[in-house]
């Protein structure tokens, strides 16, 4: 089969298309034809192998990648299923959460895996589990976002952002989202009552105060994001980002609880989502979201298999709005 392949860490031109061998369903396996594939910040840290520290962990690999075959994100239907895996049969559209996506086929735990909601290309479903789940866990989980309380997103034109004004919408939050003046048209329709040119308006600035702020893109320091909480505000920071080469979303965890110790704001860390934690039940719930019309997954630029380096570059630079998509099959 037709895959992506990384021997070593590095830019997005060290990425390479060839032929690997198709992999093969295990026990509690579900092997998926792919036809879709979403590029996530997780894939040039998981490319570059940064932060630096987590190559101590065993998870990227220490001197070379430890997964040959890139990507997370999938969409495609099922082509066959392992041993005792019950509930997926082949040809049933699926996405999840599927490590070695950027290929033909995948190989992924049938726990990673649900339904594709009806109505959707799987551009579309290939954009939801990293970055809907992302949002999920911040606007809900871990910000527990009530109705009627305001709530600012920085990065709404960007995966996570456009999944998570419309979470905080649906939650009837009132709902200020911060994006380029290209997106804000956007964002608007996403379901955000106001919204913020970030090269205009500062929304640090201190004028206004919301109840709940994630934080998408780190262009600010701690102290002037409290000067945008409420007296009891939240502030969910999105470790997706560029947030240090050597210690990554550790270190800005690390500030945070320094902060937390001596101010009466709360400030959560949040990672993006990977196959972690309760990964099915929150896939489950995004999907359910998107079944219902509550949200709707925002692609903003597909590039073929072949492309994919060029995709990785992209979604590296920062300015992506929506998902970044590539077309397999």
């Amino acid at each position: 089969m037709k895959a992506v392949v990384q021997e070593r860490f590095g830019p997005p031109d060290s990425l390479r298309l060839c032929d690997v061998d198709r992999p093969r369903a295990g026990a509690g396996q579900v092997l998926v034809r792919v036809r879709a594939a979403a590029v996530n910040p997780y894939d040039w840290h998981m490319l570059r192998g940064d932060p630096y520290v987590a190559r101590l962990s065993g998870g990227m690999g220490l001197v070379r990648p430890r997964h040959r075959v890139a990507g997370i994100d999938a969409a495609g239907v099922v082509e066959c299923a392992g041993p005792d895996v019950r509930g997926f049969t082949p040809g049933d559209p699926v996405l999840g959460f599927c490590p070695g996506a950027f290929a033909e086929y995948a190989c992924t735990d049938a726990r990673l895996l649900v339904p594709g909601p009806a109505g959707l290309t799987f551009e579309q479903a290939a954009a939801v589990p990293v970055a809907a789940v992302t949002a999920l866990r911040g606007i809900r989980t871990v910000g527990r976002v009530r109705s009627g309380q305001r709530v600012l997103v920085n990065g709404a034109g960007g995966g996570v952002g456009t999944f998570a004004v419309q979470i905080a919408a649906a939650l009837d939050a009132e709902v200020t989202g911060v994006c380029s003046a290209r997106n804000t048209g956007l964002v608007r329709s996403l379901g955000a009552a106001r919204v913020l040119d970030y090269a205009r308006e500062d929304f640090t600035d201190g004028r206004e105060r919301y109840d709940v702020i994630l934080d998408n893109v780190g262009n600010h320091p701690l102290g002037r994001l409290r000067r945008a909480l409420g007296p009891a505000g939240v502030l969910v920071a999105n470790g997706g980002g560029s947030p240090g080469r050597v210690f990554g979303a550790a270190g800005a965890m690390v500030k945070v609880a320094a902060v937390n110790a001596v101010t009466r704001h709360r400030l959560r860390p949040i990672l993006p989502a990977v196959p972690a934690g309760p990964a099915h039940e929150d896939l489950l719930a995004v999907t359910a979201l998107v079944g219902a019309g509550q949200i709707r997954p925002v692609v903003g630029r597909t590039f073929t298999l072949a492309g994919t380096a060029e995709a990785v570059r992209h979604v590296e630079e920062g300015h992506a709005r929506g998902k970044t998509v590539i077309t397999v099959a």
